[in-house]
């Protein structure tokens, strides 16, 4: 057989549509979900200390449901426990009760997750370009997506996010399939209850794009045409998604935080916590990245992988492509579901200014962007990756003598984008937090339960997690959302600093009742060092900073006199003191 006749099987072989083909690139697409998956497993499991970031804040607290005693009267604890979703919470809940410890299973779900995820990114682009191949790049683009990134791998409740918004996406596209109300409708229903369960702000996502079924474009000779829909169903639709919204949303939207109200956008102006000290830095003097890039306020952060970009050239492409359809064969199997990209667009820019608008109120504006044109981009660039290969194989069959440069490109081109986590520094497993002092992790677990442990060192962050023991402040937890959580911590960390750096041993004995401190953690190095507070995360506090610089300058604190005496455990430049013993050496000082 000719090389042409060999490429024209090939191509139809790639780009045909039966239910073998749809078979195996689906498990082709299942496969490179599980492979990336092995890829943050070796590292989830590769050591007894090490843990996902953010679990470090949603997850640890849970450790209760194994053990009922930890973490009492404990603020951090209880602020945290406040914010998880009820569904969320009961989802930790019972597999605690069937002895799974919620640390473990946060290791284990992304993997579901994920599957889930790469599993409905295949069914909604085949639905948009029923072709199995472009359900495979789409879903291989999706593993990319969520393996550059820390949601799911996070486990916390944004990590159901993309499982959910994808399943919403793959049967809201089915309302054509009959019955209407089973095939599309009510499983939309479910979804929305589920996200309201899991990650409730979404459901303001699902609710928009339900209700603009409701306005059609159509293309026309000199362009696009704006109207209402004329089919009652896409009116019944949109009618139930809102309503299930609104009863989803309207408990949570009456409930009272016993940590008082969000913050305003106002009252974070005047909070270096958001400012250019601030852990939770939000607002940015260059209004470019404030608008678009920063990680809280821009309408696109942490943009990866960066071929996603392709997808910003569809509409040209399909426009090139529907005046050369001879050039461009696939180009009639492009569903006019695509307008659903659009929809989902024009909701996530809009509650983006939307939440702009009401900070806090809506959480961050980001999170109404970054997850949804992700996969619009996604999509969008299978889509169009699609199209020109099938292109580029119809005119090799017409000019064979190029079939070695093709090949080469081809083969790059899949390299570049089927190995990207393997050569991106922005990588999921990369999150993963690594406790460096399992010896301070072991001597605290070995302590009663109820003990309180200060330290403005940042490694403590860990002892929550590793430990299952209370800190007074950390940087991990340091979320000044909600005001009567915030002022509390926030008087919290200057009252620690004060105590740290005070030259009157009264104010650390009076420090360490009031709060009923058992141990104290320090950097043998750098907690008495003029320069390390304004590199640490307590650099946010300016106030307290200047005034433990002055002390310091001033002479010794009474902390670091007595530190060496007091210390009961060591583990490499980390010291433990007893808080006991501290009491004991400031009482000898007074008298």
């Amino acid at each position: 057989m000719n090389v042409p006749g060999r490429i024209l099987i090939m191509q139809i072989s790639l780009f045909k549509t039966t239910r073998s083909q749809t078979i195996f690139w689906f498990s082709v697409s299942l496969v490179l979900a599980t492979v990336c998956n092995l890829l943050i497993l070796q590292r989830a499991w590769s050591g007894e200390y090490v843990v996902q970031d953010d679990v470090r804040q949603h997850v640890f607290w849970m450790l209760r449901f194994i053990d009922p005693a930890l973490f009492p009267n404990d603020l951090i604890a209880d602020y945290f426990q406040s914010l998880a979703p009820w569904g969320y919470r009961q989802f930790y809940h019972g597999f605690a009760a069937i002895g799974l410890n919620p640390l473990t299973l946060s290791k284990l779900l992304p993997v579901v997750l994920s599957l889930a995820t790469a599993s409905y990114a295949f069914g909604v682009a085949m639905q948009l370009l029923p072709v199995p191949f472009a359900g495979f790049v789409a879903s291989a683009l999706t593993s990319q997506v969520l393996w550059t990134h820390d949601d799911v791998v996070s486990a916390t409740p944004r990590a159901f996010l993309p499982p959910l918004f994808l399943a919403f996406l793959y049967y809201l596209l089915r309302q054509d399939i009959k019955p209407f109300w089973r095939r599309s409708l009510l499983p939309c229903l479910i979804i929305i209850a589920l996200e309201g369960l899991f990650y409730p702000q979404y459901v303001l996502v699902f609710a928009g794009i339900a209700a603009l079924q409701v306005i059609t474009w159509r293309r026309e000779i000199k362009g696009f045409r704006v109207g209402w829909s004329h089919n009652r169903q896409d009116y019944w639709f949109a009618g139930a998604c809102l309503g299930a919204a609104v009863l989803v949303l309207l408990p949570i939207a009456l409930s009272a935080s016993p940590y008082g109200s969000v913050i305003t956008g106002a009252e974070a102006h005047k909070l270096p916590e958001f400012l250019s000290l601030g852990r939770n830095r939000f607002f940015w003097d260059d209004p470019l990245r404030y608008w678009l890039v920063a990680e809280r306020s821009g309408l696109f952060p942490n943009f990866r992988p960066w071929f996603l970009a392709i997808g910003a050239f569809l509409p040209l492409l399909l426009l090139w492509a529907r005046r050369h359809p001879a050039q461009f064969p696939l180009i009639r199997q492009v569903s006019s579901k695509t307008v659903v990209l659009i929809r989902v667009a024009i909701v996530a820019v809009a509650l983006f200014f939307t939440a702009h608008a009401l900070l806090f109120k809506l959480y961050l504006p980001s999170r109404y962007t970054e997850y949804t044109l992700r996969f619009v981009l996604v999509f969008a660039t299978a889509i169009e990756i699609v199209l020109l290969l099938q292109a580029a194989w119809h005119w090799l069959a017409q000019y064979h003598h190029q079939r070695l440069a093709f090949w080469a490109l081809t083969v790059a081109l899949g390299a570049i984008l089927l190995l990207y986590p393997l050569y991106s520094k922005d990588q999921a497993r990369s999150s993963y937090w690594i406790g460096e002092n399992p010896q301070l992790y072991q001597f605290l677990a070995q302590q009663p339960k109820d003990i309180l442990i200060a330290s403005l060192v940042r490694e403590v962050d860990n002892v929550p997690t590793f430990a299952r023991r209370s800190l007074l402040v950390g940087r991990e937890y340091a979320l000044p959302y909600h005001v009567g959580y915030g002022s509390q911590f926030r008087r919290r960390v200057v009252d620690t600093i004060q105590a740290q750096y005070a030259l009157d041993p009264a104010v650390l004995a009076n420090f360490i009742r009031t709060y009923g401190i058992d141990f104290w953690v320090l950097d043998q190095y750098k907690s008495f060092d003029a320069n390390a507070p304004l590199t640490s995360w307590i650099r946010q506090y300016p106030e307290a900073i200047a005034q433990a610089r002055s002390q310091l300058a001033q002479g010794t604190p009474v902390l670091k006199k007595i530190a060496k005496s007091c210390t009961v455990s060591r583990d490499k430049d980390l010291r433990v003191l007893s808080a006991g013993c501290i009491l004991e050496k400031i009482q000898a000082l007074l008298n």
